[in-house]
């Protein structure tokens, strides 16, 4: 089978997609396919736009590393004038079309928020994941907020505020009930996330974020569980266990910085709970055959949903491939089992 990885991206999270695409097509092809992986933002160059050439082309190595720090988007606009403020590198769609099917492995950015498989719907391609609405709904957290509390699931009190001014954020300091969470609505991979305990942590975190519409959700403290599903199924859960602070950029995808332990040492009932709550979501979103959901387990036990992620990473330090290993399903089976259910889906055009 033909199979095109996009990665990469206009997102503060390109280097999370770049390593997610690098080992989706190491395993894919382990398993017999024909696979080649693009950066999305990039694209590729006229003379390099042979698809069967790019099939033969060696997987970028330096792609599978992760580096701590958040990549410079204006730097990197800097270095490829040619894509000016397009979202989508020459010839990305051309090569999509050529494909059987194209595996989404894009975080953050036009990629997960439904921009890219609206564009892939209008051409009829198979893409993997979610549809266009699924995934702009799951990656605005606010929305996300109101439609899993309409479906009975439990969620911290939140609200929205822009920060338009020096006036809005003293506001801000007088109004907002201390500890909170403060989060760009639309971030992921916890960029943008402040856990915010003290008056001059929360103010500083508004001036850093000046001009930017921000999500105030109730602090709660507990343990960080991660659940995800595929094909209708939640897996097994998994807990995170973080050496310092909190689950940031950071200690998600350094090795030794988290410890992830799987199945998470809960109750039957609160997983039993726990994947009703995360399907409850998925149903509520329309999400299509995979992702992976945030909640905490408080100290009375009670559990809260805070968010989901549709395009889930797939890196060697990443959360779904460690649950659905705890399944029984090895990486190479979960990366076909998301092409299979890529190929079922309807694309708007008759074949």
């Amino acid at each position: 089978m033909k199979i095109l990885v996009l990665a990469g991206g206009y997102s503060p999270e390109r280097n999370v997609s770049l390593s997610s695409g690098a080992m989706i097509a190491g395993a894919l092809r382990e398993r017999g396919h024909q696979v080649a992986v693009i950066d999305s933002y990039i694209g590729v160059s006229d003379q390099e736009a042979d698809i069967e050439q790019l099939f033969e082309k060696e997987i970028c190595e330096e792609w599978k590393v992760i580096s701590t720090a958040v990549p410079d988007l204006k730097a990197l606009k800097a270095a490829h004038p040619e894509c000016r403020n397009r979202l989508i590198g020459p010839n990305v769609l051309r090569l999509c079309r050529e494909a059987d099917v194209v595996f989404l492995a894009l975080h953050g950015g036009s990629g997960e928020d439904g921009r890219i498989p609206a564009a892939l719907d209008l051409m009829g391609v198979h893409y993997t994941g979610s549809d266009y609405l699924g995934s702009g709904i799951a990656m605005n957290k606010h929305l996300t907020k109101i439609l899993a509390k309409d479906a009975g699931v439990n969620v911290p009190a939140w609200e929205m505020r822009d920060i338009t001014d020096e006036a809005v954020i003293e506001a801000a300091v007088r109004e907002v009930s201390l500890p909170v969470v403060v989060k760009i609505p639309d971030g992921g991979s916890s960029i943008g996330v402040y856990i915010v305990k003290t008056i001059p942590e929360l103010r500083a975190a508004l001036k850093e974020n000046l001009g930017r519409r921000l999500l105030f959700e109730q602090y709660i403290e507990g343990r960080e569980i991660q659940m995800g599903f595929l094909n209708d199924r939640a897996l097994p859960s998994i807990e995170i266990i973080v050496n310092k602070e909190f689950y940031n950029y950071e200690n998600k995808y350094q090795k030794g910085l988290a410890y992830e332990k799987t199945p998470a040492d809960i109750l039957p009932s609160e997983e039993k709970e726990m994947g009703e709550m995360l399907l409850a979501v998925a149903h509520a979103l329309s999400l299509r055959t995979y992702a992976r959901a945030d909640f905490i387990i408080d100290q009375n036990g009670k559990i809260w949903f805070i968010e989901i992620n549709t395009l889930p990473g797939m890196t060697p330090t990443s959360l779904l491939p460690q649950e659905a290993e705890a399944a029984g399903i090895s990486f190479g089976e979960l990366c076909e089992q998301i092409v299979d259910e890529a190929l079922k889906k309807k694309t708007g055009t008759e074949d």
